[in-house]
């Protein structure tokens, strides 16, 4: 298999600087507003439960749009802000054309297949989008020929490979049906959108020497 070389100088350019720190600020901002929703939950005494996906249940459709915002707790919020500043980051940054299509639909398409297949309990949290981006993330480096998104891959299997355990049923009280629809949502579109955000491939002094000669 031939791996695509990215060009160095448009990694280090200033361009790409200036997306990674976007991508920076659009992940933290995420993560703000997601606290921000917490802690009025808390002053207010709000119910967590009650903005939550409630499988087969026309009450329940309203958390297909707000369970990603909404946690059980500071701890379950606690819990699921690293990992969320950090992928939606490498998300944002290494695949920005394919992230406006995969962030809702694993968003919306997880709330909608939890509403139509999940156990008949209220499933709440953003550990949806966690293991939506991290099967993106992993699978995109495994079918993509550029290093970036194989390290990319690397990186998420190393940090985040623990999370396979959550697509099991072995622990009370994990919406692991949240978890394996995002997972394998985050798979199909890591394939549909393979070609989308390829970097520019690195140009040989060689190269540029044949594209000015003018020929004989």
């Amino acid at each position: 298999m031939q791996i695509h070389i990215s060009d160095p100088a448009h990694a280090g350019s200033e361009r790409a600087r200036a997306n990674f720190r976007l991508a920076v600020k659009m992940a933290l901002g995420f993560v703000a507003l997601i606290w921000l929703i917490q802690f009025l939950d808390w002053a207010l005494d709000l119910e967590p439960a009650d903005f939550g996906v409630r499988p087969r249940q026309l009450a329940g459709l309203p958390g297909i749009f707000f369970a990603p915002l909404v946690h059980g707790g500071f701890a379950h919020l606690l819990a699921n802000s690293p990992p969320l500043l950090v992928l939606g980051t490498a998300m944002l940054y290494l695949y920005p054309s394919a992230a406006l299509r995969v962030l809702p639909a694993v968003h919306l398409g997880t709330g909608v297949a939890v509403w139509l297949f999940a156990r008949g309990s209220a499933h709440v949290g953003a550990s949806g989008l966690i293991y939506g981006l991290v099967s993106y993330i992993f699978v995109a480096g495994l079918i993509r020929r550029d290093r970036r998104a194989i390290a990319a891959s690397l990186l998420v299997c190393f940090m985040y490979g623990a999370l396979i355990w959550g697509l099991l049923p072995i622990e009370p009280g994990v919406s692991w049906e949240t978890h394996l629809a995002a997972a394998l949502i985050g798979i199909v579109l890591a394939i549909a959108l393979r070609r989308r955000d390829i970097p520019p491939p690195v140009r040989y002094t060689w190269e540029n020497e044949e594209d000015n000669d003018p020929g004989e």
